[in-house]
């Protein structure tokens, strides 16, 4: 969880980085086919989504007794 919460961060920051530049992740290139907002919308979700399961599973990982 933890791996795909950050995976899912530096992709929603690299693309609103990007976008600032008018560039796109070929991956994240669907993201603005429903307009700037929602594409600003989807990115920061990323974001938000991404921080918390990276949170949450290093919460997680901290809260397991060592084997």
């Amino acid at each position: 969880m933890k791996s795909i919460g950050g995976l899912l961060f530096i992709l929603g920051l690299g693309s609103f980085l990007l976008n600032l530049a008018n560039m796109e992740f070929k991956l994240l290139g669907w993201i603005d086919n429903w307009g700037p907002t929602v594409g600003i919308a989807i990115r920061v979700g990323l974001i938000v989504v991404g921080a918390a399961l990276w949170w949450l599973g290093r919460r997680n990982e901290a809260a397991q007794p060592a084997s």
